[in-house]
């Protein structure tokens, strides 16, 4: 099912503050509550919403460097080993399939260049990871 004006506005609003309650979502887009709730468990479903999560501020848990890592793997490795892989690490933030020379792009946080380090070493040793090519993030424009 296509999302309708009224799921958009549901999305938009929870983007904002993935928290907002049933009846605080309902009274600002003039649904009751039981209706909002309806919605947001269909848009669940529907798998428009994959999953709620927490947005953590790096700086916060001490994590200020910031880089991109270009994942290089021996032969052909699916995305879904790519995902495994990089899943039980916590510095990597976002992982991405991409064309080019590289198989992958990682971007990692971490608290300094000792901890980068050892998070690019794990990374490194992972099974099917042949090289690894990584830039360091100076500022944010």
């Amino acid at each position: 099912m296509r999302p309708d004006d009224v799921d958009h506005k549901i999305l938009a609003l929870l983007l904002d503050d993935g928290r907002t309650s049933f009846t605080a979502l309902g009274q600002q887009i003039g649904l009751s509550t039981a209706a909002t709730k309806r919605r947001v468990d269909r848009l669940v479903r529907d798998g428009a919403i994959r999953r709620f999560t927490a947005d953590l501020e790096p700086a916060v848990l001490g994590w200020s460097i910031e880089a991109f890592v270009e994942l290089y793997c021996e032969g052909r490795v699916p995305p879904d080993r790519m995902r495994d892989m990089v899943r039980t690490i916590p510095e990597v933030v976002e992982a991405y399939t991409v064309t080019g020379e590289s198989d992958g792009l990682l971007r990692v946080r971490a608290a300094d260049t000792a901890h980068f380090e050892k998070v690019l070493g794990v990374i490194r040793n992972s099974p099917g990871v042949s090289r690894t090519r990584s830039s360091l993030v100076l500022s944010r424009l």
